[in-house]
């Protein structure tokens, strides 16, 4: 019934491609539809034949990856008040929690004969499945609902993906799977630990026998009957020692259980049939009364174990013999690590090759590639982009390009500047079933897509979203990006490096850290760039941010609206005192002062308000603030912390409860540490003149006197509030 079932499927789906062919065909415009090549664990090696010859003629390679998750935390996402190295933090912190279940990588090479690039989507389906014994614990990663529900959308293959897939097409073909990996790091502790793991392997495997109890009936008729077999298999050896192959099986028992071989030109029992606990008696017989005979087990070449007793002619033989198991068992082992590299051997063909590699807003895509199979991420931007640099010398954001070039202004302009709107503006006759007016831009950068032995100019696979047609897309983009910036493909040489080109060198190594609000980070010094024309371009939509101005609040009652905070704050500070007020989550806000002596000033008095507990401290304005006893406050450095914690609690308050942060535990002298980071912060105004004692003290009788600080007295700069909670 089944296979009549999957022959009526196919027969539908064979009618139904008919007929989608048909129309088609019927039509003025045809577009081929071959799909781009999506590959699995049962085709990997011969697509990574094909792929290392496709990359090495390459002229670029595009790519771009499909994680199941961006952020393990709603405070987690990238904020207008998020600094340049805590916006690295939350990309690391994606990078190390979610997986990437697809892997696009589309090599580009110039055909002159043609005028045209010649593209080879390729689909890779990795999974992190634990294939070796070594290292510990499975892998774990987070699943985020609306990165699988978009991924759904788009008809992702999960069962690719993860375990397998049937259908009439490959039934017969068995299990296609994820392709797994092994990190460089993996691997290399893997490889380190194999010798002594074996070493314990061996040993424990005779302790177990030595220390098997020998007192049921059973085993003790058990063990007899085996050493009779084990003394007349050996006796018959002796007497035949010249005639060693006509030694016939041992008589008397079934020959599934005991059969003669040769095991490395000795002769040998293999041992079939018997269960774990009778394999150890008989171990523990052959070392009890045997000299001449050893015990050993053997992997064999369909990865089952055979048990043997072979005979040895001496005790440097029987040391041979241990030391030849234990060689095979490490170099199967060896071989087995090295198989579970998998999906690794394309990242280290692109990192060998040294092309250039192309991805559209591919900070958190790099930062996937380095987590994955390089390994763990520095706790820093500066050493991150240090290490990334020898892997990978040249990489280009395709955002760069377009936000560095004027003809591109209406993707500028326009709210969504995604990939597939830059590749439909840009190349409308590639992508022919995306509606868009174009550019207007002359000429256009032909694109010849070619799937094993499939190749057409005018290709549309129909699979948006899925890695290796994003990755094509990029490297439509960034061609017709280079043909815009001047560079004329007509005149370019296989031999020479497009990386190398002087239009495309001040671009390299340029990557968005967060396009949203214009950081750039650059891979070659780690630095944050100039303002500069990437920047410039970008609305800036809040008042300037100084970090050293900022205070963090969290864990006040949930009816206070940020509003309210600013009130109570002003209230006691001025009314200019507070610069804004930023949204972390519901639980937690962040107040920019006008000045950087007011965040001490404000810690300083919260917590004498909470220590005193008098009925001035009641009265006070900031009571309201405090209300619950479970309001804490410290300074941005005390963010950095949260940021960088492996914890990812869903409210923030939570987090910092988690990590027991107080402000107290944050040195005063943070703050300068902030000014050497951003070149915008001021210096801590000096306040020698006065003890902090001496200001909290005059607040408070100040306030119990029923005056307000005078507003003349904070010196702001900043008068526009950037967010409010409704």
């Amino acid at each position: 019934m089944k296979k009549q079932w999957m022959l009526v499927r196919a027969l539908s789906k064979t009618l139904t491609l008919a007929s989608f062919t048909r129309s088609l065909c019927s039509s003025s415009t045809t577009t081929p539809t071959f799909a781009l090549k999506n590959v699995t664990k049962s085709n990997f090696e011969s697509a990574l034949g094909d792929l290392r010859r496709l990359v090495r003629d390459a002229d670029f390679v595009a790519v771009d990856l499909e994680m199941t998750g961006v952020t393990s935390a709603p405070w987690r996402e990238s904020f207008e008040f998020d600094r340049f190295d805590i916006r690295y933090l939350k990309v690391k912190d994606s990078a190390e929690k979610f997986a990437v279940v697809q892997f696009g990588v589309c090599p580009f090479r110039w055909d002159h004969s043609k005028q045209s690039f010649v593209a080879h989507p390729h689909n890779f389906y990795i999974f992190p499945r634990k294939e070796i014994p070594v290292g510990g614990r499975s892998y774990e990663f987070l699943c985020q609902t609306t990165s699988i529900d978009f991924l759904a959308r788009y008809q992702f293959d999960f069962n690719l993906c993860i375990q397998e897939v049937r259908s009439f097409e490959i039934y017969t073909r068995g299990k296609f799977s994820g392709i797994s990996y092994l990190s460089r790091g993996q691997e290399d502790d893997a490889l380190r630990n194999l010798h002594p793991m074996y070493e314990d392997e061996l040993r424990c495997n005779s302790r177990e026998a030595r220390d098997t109890p020998v007192v049921r009936i059973a085993d003790v008729l058990f063990t007899e009957r085996m050493k009779n077999r084990i003394s007349e298999w050996r006796d018959g050896l002796l007497l035949n020692r010249n005639h060693r192959s006509e030694t016939q099986e041992v008589s008397n028992d079934s020959p599934q259980q005991f059969q003669t071989i040769f095991f490395k030109m000795r002769p040998a029992l293999l041992l079939n049939g018997f269960t774990s606990h009778q394999l150890r008696l008989i171990q523990l017989v052959t070392e009890k009364h045997y000299e001449d005979l050893v015990f050993v087990r053997e992997k064999a070449e369909t990865s089952s174990v055979h048990q043997l007793i072979v005979y040895v002619d001496s005790r440097n033989d029987r040391d041979l013999v241990m030391k030849e198991v234990k060689d095979g068992l490490h170099k199967e082992a060896e071989m087995k690590i090295k198989a579970a590299v998998g999906f690794r051997h394309v990242i280290d063909l692109l990192s060998s090759e040294q092309k250039l590699i192309v991805g559209h807003n591919c900070f958190l895509d790099i930062a996937h590639i380095y987590s994955k199979f390089l390994g763990p991420l520095p706790s820093t931007a500066e050493e991150y982009v240090s290490s990334v640099n020898k892997y990978f010398p040249y990489i280009i954001d395709t955002k760069i390009l377009l936000n560095a070039n004027d003809m591109h202004l209406p993707l500028k302009k326009k709210s969504s500047t995604s990939l597939s709107r830059a590749f439909s503006l840009l190349c409308p006759e590639i992508a022919s079933s995306v509606q868009g007016p174009g550019l207007g831009l002359k000429p256009r950068v032909k694109v010849e897509v070619q799937v094993d032995d499939m190749r057409s100019l005018n290709w549309n696979s129909g699979a948006k979203h899925e890695a290796g047609y994003d990755a094509f897309m990029t490297g439509c983009v960034f061609a017709q990006a280079c043909s815009n910036l001047g560079y004329d493909f007509k005149l370019h040489s296989p031999s020479t490096n497009l990386a190398n080109d002087e239009k495309l060198q001040k671009h390299i190594n340029l990557l968005y850290l967060s396009w949203i609000n214009g950081d750039i980070i650059d891979l070659r010094t780690g630095k944050r760039t100039a303002e500069s024309a990437y920047s410039n371009n970008l609305k800036i939509q809040y008042p300037r941010i100084v970090f050293q101005n900022i205070a963090l609040i969290w864990g006040f009652l949930p009816k206070i609206k940020a509003r309210e905070i600013r009130e109570c704050i002003t209230k006691v500070f001025g009314l200019n005192s507070v610069s804004s007020v930023y949204h972390l989550d519901e639980t937690a806000v962040f107040v920019q002062f006008s000045k950087a002596a007011l965040v001490t000033d404000f810690l300083q008095l919260k917590e004498t308000l909470e220590r005193n507990n008098d009925p001035i401290s009641v009265l006070h304005p900031l009571s309201k603030l405090l209300e619950g006893g479970n309001t804490r406050a410290a300074t941005y450095e005390s963010y950095k912390r949260i940021c960088s914690s492996p914890i990812s609690e869903v409210l923030f308050a939570d987090q910092a409860e988690a990590m027991r942060i107080k402000w107290k535990t944050e040195s005063l002298e943070s703050n300068r540490e902030v000014e050497t980071q951003e070149n915008e912060m001021a210096a801590f105004p000096n306040s020698s003149d006065r003890s902090e004692l001496g200001k909290i003290n005059r607040i408070i009788d100040n306030l119990a006197r029923g005056h307000i600080q005078d507003d003349e007295a904070i010196d702001s700069s900043y008068t526009c509030e950037a967010q409010l909670s409704k």
